[in-house]
C-alpha cells in the first residue's frame, strides 16, 4: 500500500450553536449598529479603518461577529475569502459588513461600493445574503448601505 495516500488529512466539519435568547436580532439598520458599535474600540475610530462582520441566521438572530481586518487611516486590505469562510463555517444565512472611516464622512467611496458589490455576488453563490453595509464614524452616526439603496 502507498504509505502517501495514509497521510492525507481527514478533514471535518463541526458545529456546536451557543445561541442564547438573548442574541440579537437585526430588523433595522439602527438595530445594527447598535450591535456592531460595542466592538469597534473608541480609541481607533477615529485612526484606522477596521472591518467589522455580523453573522446572522435565517430569522436574522446574530450568530457571531468577527473582527475581520484593520488598516491605516485611509483604507483596509480586505479578503473576501475570509469572510466568507466565516459564514460558511458558522452556517450564517446573511451576513451585515460594517467599517468605519477615521476622517467621519459618512459618504460611501467607490472602493466601499466595489467590495459590497463583490461580496454580494460571491455570497450569492453560496446561498449567503449581504443585509447590508454599514460605515460607522467617531462622531456616533452612520450610513446603511440598506436604506440608501445602494445594495
Amino acid at each position: 500500500m502507498n504509505k502517501k495516500i495514509n497521510t492525507v488529512r481527514e478533514i471535518r466539519l463541526q458545529y456546536r450553536s451557543r445561541i442564547t435568547r438573548e442574541a440579537p436580532v437585526i430588523t433595522t439598520s439602527e438595530e445594527a449598529y447598535q450591535v456592531l458599535k460595542n466592538y469597534y474600540d473608541p480609541d481607533y475610530l477615529g485612526i484606522r479603518e477596521e472591518i467589522i462582520i455580523l453573522y446572522l441566521n435565517n430569522a436574522n438572530k446574530v450568530l457571531g461577529v468577527y473582527r475581520g481586518f484593520s488598516g491605516g487611516m485611509t483604507a483596509t486590505v480586505v479578503d473576501i475569502r475570509l469572510i466568507l469562510a466565516v459564514a460558511l463555517k458558522g452556517l450564517s444565512t446573511g451576513i451585515i459588513i460594517s467599517h468605519n472611516h477615521p476622517s467621519g464622512s459618512l459618504t460611501a467611496s467607490e472602493a466601499d461600493k466595489k467590495l459590497t458589490h463583490q461580496l454580494k455576488k460571491a455570497g450569492e453563490l453560496f446561498g449567503i445574503k449581504v443585509l447590508d453595509h454599514v460605515i460607522v464614524s467617531p462622531q456616533g452616526t452612520f450610513l446603511s448601505f440598506a436604506d440608501e439603496g445602494l445594495l
